[in-house]
């Protein structure tokens, strides 16, 4: 059964309770899921991420300058949560999507200037330098990460929450208009939400919103979208898997020999990290065999396979080559997240080449066009 982008039938025309009484009860709370949520918790991420790498790299090469004087040191941390504290005024005042991106980026750019700093929390005498930094600050990237696919990633989207979405822009639509794209995404979430009762009333009143082209820019949805575009033109190319497949061996083995040759060569780490840095990267290996045994007669599997191999090296593996090579390991890091994106985007194209074949009665059974 395909996903919500996949044109499937709607829930509500498979029997799915419309009825309030029936509903789940967060949905009875009054807590719909954001369709959109996925992006904006992907800027937000990014955001942090980033502002952590630049902070590190501007930090480094003025030779870590202070402000303040006069025994007052005013830590980055500070500018941080001023930065957080900014985005929750942001979310908090203004009704409609068009404040989140930046509320994200905000929220983003203070909670890396926070993290960033976390060392001197955990430390008796505020060390900026503590050696396990890299590896604290990777791992909660990856808990906000399992939390944001926990909350967003594991359950389909109620009939009933992509109307609400539609609801949302219409919200912005009646006090600025609606640009084409906002109006194109709003009638999108009113077809998967289906025949739920509402749908009606909210796509008279989208046709009523006069339309506008002026909007708040939105920089995640815009970079996200150039970023798709590139993924989808480099995995179209005929020589794509096997790109895929190279460059995935090569950042496995680039993390794992970096983080064993900062072993042997005296790193101070406990023996478990070793262990476990081996132990993940033996089982996203094994992985990675079983996809190229498959990939040849079933693509579709083989990339599922191989989004699983990326995921285990990117959320076990790379937390113990970032506790043994601290900030060294970036350079490994950016290049698997490169590889899980063209993983991922091939799996758009085969869900994308199904639903055409589901429509058109057409296409092949692996999900490749036919020729």
């Amino acid at each position: 059964m395909s996903g919500p982008e996949g044109g499937a039938t709607p829930s509500s025309a498979r029997g799915r309770p419309t009825s309030v009484a029936q509903r789940r009860l967060v949905l009875r709370w009054g807590l719909p899921r954001d369709p959109a949520a996925g992006r904006h918790l992907a800027g937000f991420v990014v955001a942090a991420v980033a502002t952590v790498l630049l902070t590190r790299a501007y930090l480094a090469a003025t030779d870590y300058p202070q402000i303040g004087g006069g025994g007052l040191h005013i830590a980055h941390v500070l500018w941080g949560g001023l930065l957080m504290a900014l985005a929750f005024v942001l979310l908090l005042s203004f009704a409609g999507p068009a404040v989140r991106p930046v509320g994200a980026l905000v929220g983003g750019v203070g909670f890396g200037l926070f993290v960033d700093e976390v060392g001197k929390f955990v430390t008796a005498d505020n060390d900026y330098f503590y050696e396990p930094t890299a590896a604290i600050v990777y791992g909660t990237v990856v808990g906000l990460v399992l939390l944001a696919d926990a909350l967003h990633g594991r359950t389909e989207h109620a009939p009933e929450e992509h109307l609400a979405g539609a609801v949302d822009h219409a919200v912005a639509g009646v006090v600025g208009g609606l640009t084409p794209h906002a109006r194109d995404e709003a009638t999108a979430l009113l077809a998967r939400a289906g025949d739920v009762p509402g749908v009606r009333e909210t796509r008279a009143l989208l046709d009523a919103v006069e339309e506008d082209h002026t909007q708040l820019p939105n920089p995640i949805d815009r970079t996200g979208r150039w970023v798709v575009a590139g993924l989808r033109r480099v995995v179209g190319l005929r020589w794509a898997p096997w790109l895929t497949v190279g460059v995935l061996v090569l950042a496995m083995a680039w993390s794992v020999g970096r983080g064993l040759s900062a072993w042997l060569g005296g790193a101070d780490v406990p023996g478990w990290v070793v262990t476990g840095l081996l132990l993940g990267a033996t089982a996203a290996a094994a992985v990675a065999a079983t996809g190229l045994a498959v990939v040849r007669h079933d693509r579709e599997r083989g990339y599922r396979l191989f989004r699983r191999a990326v995921l285990v090296n990117l959320l076990l593996t790379q937390v113990f080559v970032f506790r043994i090579e601290q900030w060294g390991a970036v350079t490994g890091l950016v290049v698997e997240l490169l590889v899980l994106g063209l993983v991922v985007a091939e799996l758009s194209q085969t869900e994308r080449a199904r639903a055409a074949a589901r429509t058109t009665g057409g296409g092949t059974t692996d999900g490749t066009q036919p020729a």
